[in-house]
């Protein structure tokens, strides 16, 4: 069968970094179009002009020529989330399958609207939360999945954390401009990927309470910081959800999972990003390989403790995973092989949503 012809709408990091390398490394997609409202006169400056980057494809400045070309199969949403709702429904309505970057949208409400639109128009929508596919992840997973920390996962806790100690300057990017509104701040842009995790592992928590900051001196309104506890039904975990700007660290923090029988520990941040921003391929030889191998610590039948090991964890797939996975999803027609599918964004939301509201309440809020 053809590859599927990809159409891009929006050409910054997003684009480059985390979409174009693995289609362009995958038989089952091809770049056909990039959507780039304002490509720079001088592309060798910026580095961000999609036709210097891309010339042999075809290119627009406008959406609606995109949108009436029968030859695209899929459109990948880039842009800032607050322009998501409307391009999503624009794209769907218009008889394309849709792939859409995180966040997804502001509110689990316009999420569950989105799921139905791609019901009702017979098409596939998906959401870009890549880091299910990190190299650290796919270990935490197996861990879980294997039981290998014992039959109950006890506490699971989670940090996104950096040096950030100067705030951006406001419209430096859009992430620097766009409040939590809009879905704008760290609960979104780092918080979702932590939260799709523990949600992908345990689903939906029972309760949550959450508490957003500002670490930095002299920052403004807008929180820097998370801390979000989600409490499970008995027998389930106690997951914490950690973000700071204030970590002078190295490596940072990742995971501590403590399970009935063990626990890991893991610093370091998954090294897909970092390689492809520095240059690198996706074809490279281990693209992808963990460099921050995690701790173990396990116990023994009689109680006592083995020392802690190294434990190098699984083999990277990359994300490229997440885009071949929808691209067999569209071809086979099987709803159920959308890898990440928006009725489950919906529910990552709906945990944002009760972080804020007990952040502002400072009450612990029933799911």
């Amino acid at each position: 069968m053809a590859p599927l012809n990809v159409g891009i709408i929006g050409y910054g990091l997003s684009a480059k970094v985390f979409h174009i390398p693995f289609i362009e490394a995958s038989p089952l997609l091809t770049l056909h179009t990039i959507v780039q409202r304002n490509p720079p006169a001088n592309p060798e400056a910026t580095g961000l002009s999609a036709p210097a980057d891309h010339p042999s494809i075809t290119h627009h400045r406008t959406i609606p020529p995109l949108l009436s070309d029968p030859s695209i199969d899929l459109i990948i949403i880039t842009t800032p989330p607050d322009t998501h709702f409307a391009l999503t429904t624009e794209a769907l309505r218009a008889g394309k399958h849709v792939l859409v970057e995180k966040p997804f949208v502001p509110t689990s409400a316009e999420a569950r609207t989105l799921a139905q639109t791609a019901r009702d128009s017979g098409k596939f929508l998906c959401v870009f939360q890549n880091r299910r596919w990190d190299v650290d992840f796919l270990t935490v997973r197996d861990l879980v999945e294997k039981k290998t920390l014992g039959d109950r996962i006890v506490e699971f806790e989670t940090h996104f954390d950096r040096y950030r100690p100067v705030a951006p300057a406001k419209g430096s990017s859009w992430k620097a401009g766009l409040g939590a509104e809009q879905g704008g701040g760290p609960l979104y842009d780092l918080g979702t990927h932590l939260i799709d995790q523990v949600y992908f592992l345990f689903g939906l928590p029972e309760r949550v309470f959450g508490k957003l900051t500002t670490q930095r001196e002299g920052g403004d309104d807008e929180p820097d910081t998370v801390t979000a506890i989600l409490t499970y039904p008995r027998g389930g975990p106690s997951v914490h959800v950690r973000i700071s700007v204030m970590s002078a660290q190295t490596p940072q923090p990742r995971f501590r999972i403590r399970g009935s029988k063990g626990t890991f520990v893991k610093s370091g941040l998954d090294p897909q990003e970092p390689h492809l921003r520095s240059g690198g391929s996706v074809t490279d030889e281990g693209f992808g390989k963990d460099l921050y191998p995690g701790t173990i610590y396990l116990a023994n039948e009689d109680g006592s403790l083995e020392p802690g090991r190294t434990w190098a964890g699984v083999e990277p797939t990359g994300y490229g995973a997440l885009l071949e996975g929808f691209a067999e999803a569209i071809t086979s027609g099987d709803a159920s092989k959308v890898p990440v599918k928006a009725d489950e964004a919906a529910d990552v939301l709906r945990i944002v949503e009760a972080i804020q509201e007990s952040s502002r309440t400072g009450a612990e809020v029933k799911l």
